[in-house]
């Protein structure tokens, strides 16, 4: 049993002399050991507990660890698995990783190394914890047409849930591309109006002097070229939902007149003296500062207020996490059937840049990225060389920054002058030497700085070593 305030740990470790080393390394600190000294007998202690961490050792009498952290991943314990071995190579730790290993530790290592190991391990699980928490009682990865899995995405889940049973008017803001009207969508599928019509208009698309109409619809002859009564939104979203698209885009005088539609749920048809009563929910978005619209005159204070009962927040693609490959390999998955093409997957090199990039575009912006691959290339995998601009022109500039920031502090290689270049590798090469010795040995931790995954750092390593560089 686990004391309040410590961490378990499973050493998997077939030396006594070894296992004895460990356990003392943790002695006096907020640990509990376990100790076993078997693939056989590990397997055994995880069907009857469940530590927070195990430190696992590779090289065991009856089986290869890997089998046992293969059982974690099938399984999908919550537990951070720490491989150590005294015949670690790159190749290893790059399969470790693939299985889910949290670090790769080569023997020997020292008690501080271990120590820092099992607190990022500890703290990593910690986080877990809160997200799968949330996951359960407010989480999924798809919702509505929305995919993805992060805690921005997941908040804004939970606000559409709350949103959508009132007929109260919600206000969604975010940058282009970020999915408002994918989210007003949702409101209404979510709502109980979800049998009744949903109407868009985009404010910013419709000329001024149409608007309007087409909101409330015109008589024959209400103005030139009304050569027949047609109905307006207003009209066809009764029961339903109306959704307003680029609000702020809206002629101020006509702000006026929705305002009033808005308070009364009565509208007059251009060209009729005539009241029509309808029943509409308002749903609206903006890419703006809809205050600061305000404040410059171009919106109505009084009418920001009857709209912004429920505001929702959509987050930029760069603020959602992973949720980045998420929704690229669904665009890759359509496109390419779409275009008779064989893509499966990603390279894992085109995933990191991918999740590096700022994305300005957001999901517009990855949508058209992911469709240009699949139109101009062949393959099955996504490789780095694919990317069209401008994410195949942000590698180089990202590595030489780190590696110019490590050259001017190390004589033994100094930073180009004079025009002359350095070949990439050497320029990567550097720059994840100097995240790596200023992480103290950390991968995984150097990964993080740099912004790429740990197994990237491992394969490159590997391959540096086998064409002779290191």
């Amino acid at each position: 049993m686990t004391s309040p305030g410590y961490t378990s740990v499973l050493l998997v470790e077939d030396s006594p002399s070894m296992a004895m080393v460990y356990t003392n390394y943790l002695n006096d600190k907020p640990f509990t050991v376990s100790h076993v000294d078997s693939g056989q007998g590990a397997l055994d202690f995880l069907r009857s507990e469940l530590p927070q961490i195990i430190l696992l050792d590779l090289n065991l009498p009856d089986m290869n660890g890997m089998e046992v952290l293969k059982y974690v991943e099938a399984q999908q314990l919550p537990v951070a698995v720490v491989i150590i071995t005294a015949h670690g190579s790159a190749d290893i730790a790059v399969d470790s990783m693939r299985h889910g290993a949290f670090d790769f530790l080569t023997k020997p290592f020292d008690a501080g190394r271990l120590l820092v190991t099992l607190h990022n391990a500890g703290k990593t699980l910690q986080l877990n914890r809160l997200v799968d928490t949330y996951k359960v009682n407010f989480g999924r990865d798809r919702f509505h047409g929305f995919i993805g899995s992060s805690l921005a995405m997941l908040a804004v889940y939970r606000m559409i849930d709350s949103a959508a049973p009132s007929k109260a008017t919600v206000f969604i803001t975010g940058e282009s591309g970020t999915g408002k009207e994918l989210c007003a969508e949702a409101i209404h599928k979510q709502s109980p109006r979800a049998g009744k019509p949903f109407i868009a208009l985009n404010c910013a698309a419709i000329p001024k002097d149409l608007m309007e109409s087409e909101i409330f619809g015109h008589l024959k002859g209400a103005f030139t070229g009304a050569s027949s009564e047609r109905k307006g939104a207003a009209a066809m979203a009764n029961g339903g939902t109306m959704f307003l698209d680029e609000i702020c885009e809206m002629d101020v005088d006509l702000q006026s007149k929705l305002l009033r539609f808005i308070q009364t749920g009565t509208y007059q048809m251009v060209g009729s003296s005539k009241l029509d009563t309808v029943d509409v929910r308002f749903v609206c978005a903006t890419n703006r500062d809809p205050w600061v619209e305000v404040k410059n005159g171009n919106f109505r204070e009084d009418l920001y207020y009857r709209l912004h009962v429920i505001p929702i927040v959509l987050p930029p693609l760069r603020d959602r996490e992973d949720d980045v490959v998420a929704i690229a390999r669904e665009f890759l998955a359509n496109y390419s059937k779409e275009e008779g093409k064989g893509f499966a997957r990603f390279a894992a090199e085109t995933e990191d840049i991918l999740r590096r990039y700022h994305w300005p575009g957001n999901i517009r912006q990855l949508q058209n990225v992911v469709r240009n691959i699949a139109v101009l290339n062949q393959g099955d995998v996504v490789t780095p060389e694919m990317l069209p601009p401008p994410l195949n022109s942000e590698i180089l500039p990202v590595a030489a920054r780190s590696a110019m920031q490590f050259d001017t502090s190390n004589a033994a290689h100094p930073a180009p002058r004079n025009g002359s270049t350095r070949p990439l590798w050497a320029v990567e090469k550097d720059a994840i030497d100097h995240a790596i010795a200023i992480c103290d040995g950390n991968i995984p931790k150097a990964a993080a700085l740099l912004e790429i995954s740990a197994s990237t750092i491992y394969r490159k390593r590997q391959a540096w070593k086998e064409e002779g560089k290191i």
